[in-house]
């Protein structure tokens, strides 16, 4: 889960990039870049931390052009060295920058190939490196001067190599801005068009919230496999490059990654997670129809919109029973058990006249490693609480992700290989109530009856892409698991080559 936009406009970008990478600051934390492109040069700025401590006004006067792409990144494989931040730079052919959102499942093949084939050396162990520099290969081919349809043709080829979730922005210097989607449209990508004094600004992000915020109208989601190439004129050019292009999208984008003022598909985030909270309540008046449940309280803050609209359904008061310090980051996405454990208490407060002497239900958006809601669950009996139930608006995680979501190797799954019943029990929970799966694409196809299919691996185990075996999951859980982690936190001996505070492809 990362965060991308591109801006090609009439006048500077860079405060606009800024401006989008801060709205989607909740797709990583880890990591912030910008790279923009003035008179046939490129200047970076990317670090590791938060957009605010990454950028400042130094870096931004030097960020100068009226064409850029940012980046906010989290690791899915532990890594927080900076040298892995993005965007992602090669100088050949033509000099081209990319930023990147998922994960390429046969990256280690890629890999490869680069190597022996494409004569490519890959610096890190990002497969965003990898992405930009088969894209890099591919456009090479169509020689020295580039049209709409030459660039198609390579991102046609990028489709036929690379396999995984992904959506990527980049800029090729002297021809323009460039993004396409994967073929299943797993990672979401939308464009949208602002008019300005001198011509039409075009910015691409991964959710509509960005194009919100600098004033730009949202044309729509790229469809699964279609590449737009917006050229220095500031034209729209899009296409159509997978040869069987089918959407399965990411449900979990719907039930904890995007934000609910997004727009994802055609689907407003925020009305699919009312239908989930329908549909909850739904489940649980029909398996306890004479239920004791006083009271319905959030876990701030993905899990509002469904509790509120379930609190309702049930007939329960609903009421805000944790505080939350805002200024601790998201504990889905930080590295390490540990560190993840520590955080709980600093992150949430319980305000006890809510909790005491009452039947609580519990709402959260999901239920993964189960740390947290089990220290929640006894910071509400420790406030008082007489019973606590606890209620997921999704169905069990039972897989880990291989799109590009750090959902950690599946022996850290509380619920692989349990029962719903065995989850309530291991983190306390009176009564336990999950999301079932169809009521979950239910709620998203009430919303846009268009999403008649979705990536479900967290919960079903079904890889769209046709490509996932039991050994590149076991892969996938010595790279994911908090051991590696934490392995992989004292390592960073990776020299960052952009980490100087100079002028171009600079710190």
């Amino acid at each position: 889960m990362c965060g991308i936009v591109g801006l090609l406009g009439k006048q500077a970008v860079n405060q606009g990039i800024y401006d989008a990478l801060t709205v989607l600051q909740h797709r990583g934390q880890d990591a912030a870049g910008m790279m923009t492109w003035s008179e046939g040069r490129f200047l970076l700025r990317k670090s590791n931390g938060l957009v605010r401590d990454v950028f400042h006004t130094r870096h931004m006067a030097r960020l100068k052009g009226n064409l850029g792409i940012g980046h906010v990144r989290y690791p899915t494989a532990g890594s927080s060295s900076e040298a892995e931040s993005q965007p992602f730079y090669v100088n050949s052919p033509y000099g081209i920058t990319l930023a990147h959102n998922g994960n390429l499942t046969n990256s280690e093949q890629l890999k490869q190939e680069l190597f022996s084939t494409d004569l490519r050396h890959i610096n890190t162990s990002s497969d965003s490196e990898v992405l930009l520099n088969v894209f890099a290969h591919e456009l090479g081919k169509q020689g020295l001067h580039l049209e709409a349809e030459d660039i198609f043709d390579a991102v046609r080829r990028v489709h036929r190599r690379c396999k995984g979730g992904y959506a990527a922005v980049a800029i090729i210097n002297g021809f323009g801005m460039v993004a396409f989607r994967d073929p299943f449209g797993i990672r979401p990508v939308v464009f949208g068009t602002r008019e300005e004094e001198n011509g039409q600004a075009v910015m691409i992000a991964s959710e509509s919230v960005a194009l919100d915020v600098g004033g730009f109208e949202l044309e729509r989601d790229l469809s699964p496999g279609e590449a737009i190439f917006v050229d220095i004129e500031g034209n729209i050019h899009t296409q159509v490059c997978a040869d069987r292009p089918q959407l399965r999208s990411c449900i979990f984008e719907h039930v904890y990654l995007a934000r609910p003022d997004s727009l994802l598909d055609g689907a407003y985030v925020y009305g699919t997670r009312m239908q989930m909270g329908r549909k909850l309540g739904d489940r649980i008046l029909n398996e306890w129809p004479d239920h004791d449940i006083d009271v319905v309280i959030p876990i701030p803050d993905t899990s509002r919109t469904s509790a509120l609209e379930m609190a309702q359904h049930l007939g329960v008061t609903y009421r805000e029973g944790f505080m939350k310090n805002r200024y601790i980051g998201r504990t889905f996405i930080m590295p390490g058990q540990t560190q993840r454990k520590k955080s709980v208490r600093q992150k949430l407060n319980a305000i006890d006249v809510e909790f005491k002497g009452k039947n609580v239900l519990l709402v959260d958006d999901s239920i993964v490693r189960g740390t947290t809601c089990k220290q929640i669950i006894q910071m509400a009996r420790d406030a008082g609480a007489r019973k606590v139930y606890f209620a997921s608006a999704a169905p069990p995680v039972r897989f880990p992700n291989v799109y590009g979501i750090d959902m950690p190797a599946a022996s850290e799954l509380i619920a692989h290989g349990r029962s719903e019943e065995e989850v309530g029990e291991l983190i306390g929970a009176d009564r336990i109530f999950y999301q079932n799966l169809e009521d979950l694409k239910a709620a998203c196809r009430e919303v846009n009856p268009e999403m008649e299919e979705f990536d479900c691996s967290v919960f079903d185990g079904n890889y769209v892409t046709g490509d996932i075996d039991n050994a590149y999951l076991d892969a996938l859980e010595a790279s994911r698991s908090d051991s590696a982690k934490d392995h992989s936190a004292g390592d960073h001996a990776l020299v960052d080559m952009h980490n100087q505070d100079d002028d171009d492809l600079e710190d």
